[in-house]
């Protein structure tokens, strides 16, 4: 999956994570134009991954 497509698929995937990782906040998974990379390393400090294997996570769902 590249970037542009986990961009577009980030609204069903933000509730996932979310589910699956308690600890992450409305502010941790919240997309802003251009500031994707950001966002995703926010999520990978609290979730503790890599950002590939965070990648590929979201991939497989």
């Amino acid at each position: 999956m590249n970037q542009e497509q986990l961009e577009g698929k980030w609204n069903q995937v933000k509730g996932k994570l979310k589910q699956k990782y308690g600890d992450l906040t409305d502010d941790d998974v919240t997309y802003s134009e251009g500031k994707f990379d950001e966002m995703l390393g926010r999520v990978q400090e609290k979730v503790g991954k890599g950002k590939e294997e965070l990648k590929a996570e979201i991939a497989s769902w």
